[in-house]
């Protein structure tokens, strides 16, 4: 879900100073590492993926609290989210398509889930310490994140070319326990108690530890995967080639469907993703092997999130210097 982070939506969004933006790259930085660290320790611990079943409640936890601490105003949404939406879903299947093209099947699937993987909680929170307007990055999360969820079960037949009595209810079903469940009680939760809004925020570490938790689950599960079956290693780099452009190109192209003065904005809505959702739906309807392509696209974009908040810091360092 990138870094997961907690009120990442206040009343009034604001520029934050200079020290706070070197504090974010820090923690950018540490946040890598220890996703490194979880990615290595899954491959290192394959017998770890019989704790697999953990993810969908993780996921499940993660969008309880992201949603708690949430609050849009009446102008959050402006017409360059459709676009993005749009965007979105669309580059799914060009990943999905690119994937056929470079690899086959499993290929094909694992650039599916990393494309359609909707905005992430924290990529407003990214967004504001590079001094952009981080509502507008919110509108497109919770946006982007309502409607995956309900094409999901439309959609996963098709790329799945299952034609399994029932797939579209078990789907349907399995996202409304995981999304739509822990939406609705945070927004029940925030109306009657709108102290318990506060709650992320005191709990902000503990779901960043339930994300790395969810990454090393996702590479051990992959890790089993690959020491039970014959995976040609080229498939490996394919998967991580095409994730990788399929990052790059939502970086790109979200600056120019997102509308005048959004540039910014757009790019990271649409290239920062919600990756522990899509993995947990891969390992739940594919295979460990295919959910290796959204746990690589975490790698890309914490990757260019770094370097994005060590470039700020250096340019405001400069700044100061000069």
């Amino acid at each position: 879900m990138g870094w997961p982070t907690a009120n990442f939506l206040p009343r009034h969004c604001h520029v934050p100073g200079d020290g706070f933006r070197w504090q974010l790259m820090q923690a950018g930085l540490i946040r890598t590492v220890a996703l490194l660290l979880a990615l290595l320790l899954g491959v290192l611990l394959p017998q770890a993926s019989q704790y697999g079943w953990l993810i969908k409640w993780i996921v499940g936890s993660m969008l309880f609290m992201t949603f708690l601490g949430t609050r849009l105003s009446r102008g959050t949404l402006q017409r360059g989210h459709a676009a993005l939406l749009t965007a979105n879903v669309g580059m799914g299947f060009v990943a999905w398509g690119l994937g056929w093209y470079a690899g086959g099947n499993e290929v094909a699937l694992a650039a599916f889930f990393a494309g359609i993987a909707p905005t992430a909680s924290a990529a407003p929170v990214v967004m504001s310490f590079l001094g952009g307007r981080a509502e507008f990055v919110a509108g497109a999360f919770l946006l982007s994140n309502l409607a995956v969820a309900a094409l999901l079960p439309v959609l996963l037949p098709l790329v799945l070319r299952a034609d399994t009595p029932g797939l579209f209810q078990h789907v349907l079903g399995s996202v409304s326990l995981v999304v739509f469940l822990p939406i609705t009680a945070a927004w029940l939760i925030r109306t009657l108690w709108p102290q318990a809004m506060a709650w992320p925020g005191r709990w902000r570490n503990a779901m960043f530890g339930a994300w790395a938790l969810a990454m090393f689950l996702a590479m051990a599960n992959a890790s089993e995967f690959l020491h039970t079956h014959t995976v040609d290693h080229t498939v490996l780099a394919k998967i991580a080639g095409v994730t990788a452009l399929v990052c790059a190109a939502n970086f790109a192209l979200g600056p120019w469907l997102a509308g005048r003065g959004f540039a910014r904005e757009g790019s990271q809505a649409l290239g920062q993703k919600n990756t522990a959702f899509c993995i947990w739906v891969a390992l739940t309807y594919a295979t460990p092997l295919v959910a290796l392509g959204p746990t690589c696209y975490v790698l890309w974009h914490n990757l260019w999130n770094s370097w994005q908040l060590h470039q700020a810091g250096r340019r405001q360092h400069d700044t100061k210097g000069s």
